[in-house]
């Protein structure tokens, strides 16, 4: 599949890049992008969640009732979770969420992300560019001249671009990524993927090792 390679203001450059068929244009398995974006997502939780149980509520441990013949249900003490302030059954622990996909599962779920980008015409390669100062009125320019604004947005840089990173970082819906850190919910969180010609290769290097 060939793109043509435009510049930060639109315009083709003349020059075209060939996405490569191992990665941009497989078939999609479904299974292994739901696996991936489940431990992404997954490895944001704290799971410092916590609720505390009967037994750790201050309170007294003095039975309310006699067990019998008071015309209601059963009591213990007030900490009871059938009382209110009383305490929680099976209520969250700390834990941690995190689990282990082995290596090849996801390099085929961020081909797979990527195929579908390929598929829904979603990728443009624009020529390698730096600002020159942080500026997020230049960002906004450069979506506008590439017809993205307004769209969710991924830019995919070869390495780590300060002032592009600086520019982009107030905008809620643009997100800039590391070529070599790409992953698949970024990636079909995304409307669009603007990719530097120099990203492509550094893609290429990561997901054909």
């Amino acid at each position: 599949m060939e793109i043509n390679v435009l510049d930060i203001n639109g315009q083709e450059t003349g020059r075209k890049v060939t996405l490569n068929e191992s990665i941009f244009g497989i078939e999609p398995n479904d299974h292994v992008l739901y696996l991936d974006v489940k431990q992404y997502l997954a490895n944001q939780r704290q799971g410092t969640h916590k609720a505390k149980e009967r037994s750790e509520h201050a309170g007294s441990t003095r039975k309310l009732g006699r067990q019998k013949g008071g015309g209601g249900a059963r009591h213990g003490d007030i900490n009871s979770p059938l009382l209110r302030g009383g305490g929680r059954v099976f209520g969250p622990r700390p834990r941690d969420y995190r689990f282990k996909l082995n290596k090849k599962v996801k390099v085929l779920a961020r081909k797979s992300a990527l195929s579908y980008k390929a598929q829904e015409n979603a990728i443009i390669v624009v020529e390698d560019f730096n600002f020159e100062a942080p500026k997020t009125k230049d960002f906004i320019k450069v979506a506008k001249n590439l017809k993205v604004e307004g769209k969710k947005l991924l830019m995919v840089l070869p390495e780590a671009n300060k002032n592009v990173y600086l520019a982009a970082r107030n905008l809620q819906r643009s997100e800039i990524a590391l070529a070599a850190q790409l992953n698949s919910y970024k990636v079909l969180n995304a409307d669009v993927m603007v990719i530097t010609e120099n990203s492509l290769k550094a893609i290429e290097a990561v997901l054909n090792k």
